[in-house]
């Protein structure tokens, strides 16, 4: 499969999406669904929410157009996706306890599971496979939770989450054509970036409407979805490494909030102001700053992903350790593993 089979269902999935966003933002302002600056918030101006409406309907809506809707891949991303946009709206309105919302994440894994999508077995990077047998489905369940919380937690500037989903699905799409992956993940990844693409110009800064929860944890939760139809069923050396370095900066930044959390005696679910988009404010950048600069890192990490696939154990094991260590190190020099701070920031 080359590139040219899949730009015209990404292309269709953007344009879909460009033209429900605006649809959706006036249903948000019709219904009053604004979302009000906190404490924590960035923005000083209510801005209305639930673009992850427009985000999903883009996506579901090609792939109908372009898929096998009897696919069970597609029916799992389709209706997992669908539970989990409706329990990130729900959390949108009224605030469900963190509880609740692991539960609902856990559910719509499940629902994966439920039409097997599932983590069954890993390339060997010593020669064949290593199967999981009856750890397949939590370990599957934990990968899920984890990539859907992690778009989730850097959700937190204009425009940051969708351009980052751009981008770890542009480094997917590259590696599933290059490594001839079967054909519904590489056209999933295409629909789920065209979707992110298409919405991105509405919430670049100065935004005119949030993706909210049910647009940051349905693209978490379509790229889960994808690698382990895709990229953990390759014969790459680190197969498990691609979809982790491609989406290196949102888990990275989600590991280093659960561990800042929990060494300053903090609930690992309550929000605070310690991520990296919230350093890098502090030291005096403005929004858009923040943003294309996490968009310069996301993309290395996205290039990381794509030279991983071609390379052989030894250079692959030093890909990861290099982009991780590096990162460590640039969290801890800005201060992401420490106390929150607490001067204002805009």
């Amino acid at each position: 499969m080359g590139p040219i089979y899949t730009f015209f269902p990404f292309l269709v999935s953007c344009l879909l999406a460009l033209t429900l966003t605006p649809l959706v933002r006036r249903l948000a302002i019709g219904l009053n669904c604004w979302d009000q600056p906190v404490d924590r918030s960035v923005h000083s101006n209510p801005v209305p929410f639930l673009g992850g409406l427009a985000i999903y309907g883009a996506f579901a809506v090609t792939a109908a157009l372009f898929l096998d809707l009897n696919e069970p891949t597609v029916q799992g991303l389709l209706i997992g996706g669908a539970f989990i946009v409706l329990l990130g709206v729900v959390d949108d309105l009224f605030r469900l306890p963190a509880w609740a919302k692991l539960v609902g994440q856990i559910v719509g894994a499940l629902i994966l599971v439920s039409y097997g999508i599932q983590i069954d077995r890993l390339s060997n990077p010593w020669g064949g496979f290593v199967y999981f047998n009856h750890w397949s489905i939590p370990f599957t369940v934990l990968w899920v939770v984890a990539f859907t919380n992690s778009l989730n937690f850097i959700d937190g500037l204009d425009g940051l989450a969708a351009g980052v989903a751009v981008i770890a699905s542009v480094s997917l799409l590259t590696v599933g054509i290059q490594t001839g992956q079967p054909v519904i993940a590489v056209y999933l990844t295409a629909l789920v970036g065209g979707a992110a693409l298409g919405f991105l110009p509405y919430n670049f800064n100065p935004a005119k409407i949030f993706m909210g929860d049910a647009g940051a944890m349905f693209l978490g939760f379509a790229l889960a979805t994808i690698s382990v139809a895709g990229t953990l069923k390759s014969t790459a050396a680190i197969a498990l490494g691609i979809p982790v370095l491609a989406l290196g900066l949102p888990l990275m930044d989600a590991l280093f909030a659960v561990v800042r959390r929990y060494r300053n005696g903090q609930a690992i679910y309550k929000p605070d102001r310690g991520h990296v988009h919230h350093r890098l404010l502090q030291l005096g950048l403005n929004q858009r700053e923040v943003v294309l600069l996490m968009y310069g890192i996301s993309g290395w990490m996205g290039i990381s992903a794509m030279a991983l696939a071609n390379l052989r154990l030894g250079p692959g094991l030093g890909v990861i350790m290099f982009a991780f260590i590096s990162f460590y190190f640039g969290a801890k020099k800005f201060g992401v593993l420490d106390g929150e701070r607490r001067e204002h920031t805009r």
